[in-house]
């Protein structure tokens, strides 16, 4: 999920850092931090898309199961900020893209957080669209035209690999880096001829638009994107048997979405302001894993037998390296190291 040619604006950054720093200094919690009642905080940043983190945000699992901390859910807009917020230890675990994961682990921001869990695979819940009347009916069209993406997204990466692959010089096409709401908004001014976005704000698009490319169809063709849940380590350290609650409840998540996909819906619908149908159609554009499966060697993997997962964050790195929006990847044993597979199986377990 770019900001600006490396990573964030300079000014945006120090103006992030310091909203998130005066946040923390004024007791809004922190690894090891007492909530209310002397018990522990644990700050979850989360995303407004179809996810099992929205059930668990929705069902009070995650308060259910740790009775002693104190759960603080902030919301935010993209990978970047979320990025932001880690590096102003202002946040403990997170629902974030692998394409800001990648960045977030590479110099200079070396965020010292590690992969937990993979939420879904992107599949038809981020695409390249065209609003009607643009002219643009190809990839090969957005020569010269505005289009909108979350920087440092994965929807960023994503278009960035469209542009490659359909012989496209990122140069020559007039990307801007708008949040989701405001990609809405100038979408509707009619600011912008294309974007390239997650839901919900796809489903609005879709309505006055033209789907050019899928994520679904990136992953098929070599560059697939995830979204994940991470850690900070310091967190991990200091909390594992609350790391592992929040493992189970997600595991509950995703059996709840394979199990019985009304109630999902239900749960997702509420915490989204959708219908329960609105929000099935969402669901249904994801790819979600069964439990067992985030322990499979595709994904995280098991202790001392890290899965997939680090080769995909890898290759995600070396094309950022390759589009000049980070300097140097992060070697395939670093990243290794940064997949957390400790009490994985146990976690997923039936």
């Amino acid at each position: 999920m770019p900001r600006t040619r490396g990573w964030l604006r300079t000014s945006s950054l120090a103006a992030a850092l310091g909203a998130l720093l005066v946040v923390t200094a004024c007791g809004q919690g922190g690894s090891g931090e007492e909530g209310k009642g002397g018990g522990k905080t644990i700050r979850i940043a989360y995303q407004a898309f179809p996810s099992g983190d929205l059930i668990v945000k929705e069902k009070g699992w995650l308060e259910k199961a740790l009775p002693d901390y104190t759960i603080k859910w902030t919301k935010f807009d993209s990978g970047a900020s979320i990025n932001t917020a880690f590096v102003a230890g202002a946040v403990d675990v997170a629902a974030i893209g692998s394409s800001p994961v990648a960045r977030g682990l590479s110099k200079p921001l070396n965020i010292p957080y590690q992969v937990t869990w993979v939420l879904d695979v992107a599949g038809e819940n981020e695409a390249l669209v065209a609003r009607n009347g643009s002219k643009i009916s190809s990839v090969k069209d957005l020569e010269g035209h505005k289009v909108a993406t979350p920087f440092s997204s994965t929807s960023h990466y994503s278009l960035l690999a469209a542009l490659d692959k359909a012989g496209v010089n990122a140069s020559k096409v007039q990307l801007l880096d708008l949040e989701p709401q405001d990609i809405l908004a100038a979408w509707t001014r009619g600011d912008i001829d294309a974007s390239y976005v997650w839901l919900p704000t796809l489903d609005e698009l879709k309505k006055t638009g033209k789907v050019l490319i899928s994520s679904r169809e990136l992953a098929a063709s070599g560059n697939p994107t995830l979204d994940l849940g991470v850690a900070s380590t310091a967190f991990i350290k200091a909390h594992p048997d609350a790391l592992a609650a929040w493992r189970k409840a997600q595991a509950q998540a995703l059996d709840l979405i394979h199990d019985d996909p009304t109630a999902a819906s239900t749960a997702v619908g509420k915490q989204l302001g959708i219908s329960p149908g609105e929000a099935a159609a969402q669901i249904k554009q994801g790819t979600f894993l069964k439990p067992a499966d985030q322990a499979d060697a595709k994904w995280l993997g098991t202790p001392g037998k890290v899965g997939g997962l680090a080769d995909n964050l890898r290759s995600a790195a070396q094309f950022l390296v390759d589009q000049k929006q980070i300097d140097a990847a992060p070697d395939l044993d670093t990243l290794r190291k940064s997949v957390y597979v400790e009490g994985l199986t146990d976690a997923v377990a039936p």
